[in-house]
């Protein structure tokens, strides 16, 4: 927990002079997009191109992938799919994320999972289930919009370390001391990187998977249960 300072700086972002990238979808190789109907290429917000920044810093493998637009609540606009974390810890099935999604996981990754799977099991991560991540529904299928349905907020299944152990984050038994003590401090070490952290035993819906995200609420309030 040491580094979280040094995370959450990197997670805020001041941006360039320009916050331009080569190509008409706003990065190389990108998509055709417009912003006035006549091939006016867009231009990608300065804190969408230091963001991305940042990932490949990180090591990030990802994809930027085109926008999403499934009505008024739901949608993405600079989406990113996310299948590598640091460390070489991959994504699957690749996660449709933002970038400040997929940034804040991958501060996360590095400084949090990874060192508490070498601490407890002497092995690094070799890849995460991925259970969602966008998707246009709402909390409890009837309430406010999810987080998931802007894109912020990802579900974690599984973990599989690189000694070829899999860690299923649902509650484990009553000796499995190691995986029980990953399984908190994944919970609890994950609060400063999300402002939602829901995990098996909060709820029903919440029983098989941990739940990150990153809705905004009011005075900076943060969910960790």
């Amino acid at each position: 927990m040491a580094a979280i300072g040094g995370a959450l700086l990197a997670l805020s972002g001041c941006g360039d002079d320009s916050g331009r990238y080569s190509g008409a979808y706003g990065f190389a190789g990108g998509f055709g997009r417009t912003v006035d109907g006549y091939g006016a290429p867009a231009v990608m917000p300065r804190e969408e191109a230091e963001c991305r920044r940042k990932l490949k810093r990180m090591k990030v493998q990802y994809t930027d992938v085109a926008p999403i637009h499934d009505g008024p609540s739901c949608g993405i606009e600079w989406p990113v799919q996310l299948t590598r974390l640091p460390g070489k810890v991959a994504v699957e099935p690749a996660a449709t994320l933002t970038c400040q999604m997929a940034l804040a996981t991958a501060v996360w990754a590095k400084e949090e999972l990874n060192p508490s799977a070498r601490w407890r099991f002497f092995s690094g991560v070799e890849k995460i289930r991925n259970g969602s991540s966008y998707r246009c529904t709402r909390i409890g299928g009837r309430g406010k919009w999810s987080a998931h349905a802007s894109g912020n907020a990802l579900d974690v299944m599984e973990i599989v370390l690189k000694n070829g152990k899999s860690i299923d984050v649902t509650k484990p038994g009553f000796f499995s001391f190691r995986q029980k003590g990953l399984l908190n401090a994944v919970r609890e070490d994950a609060c400063p990187y999300f402002t939602t952290v829901l995990g098996p035993g909060y709820d029903k819906a919440h029983g098989d998977h941990f739940h990150f995200d990153l809705m905004s609420r009011k005075n900076g309030y943060r969910v960790c249960k």
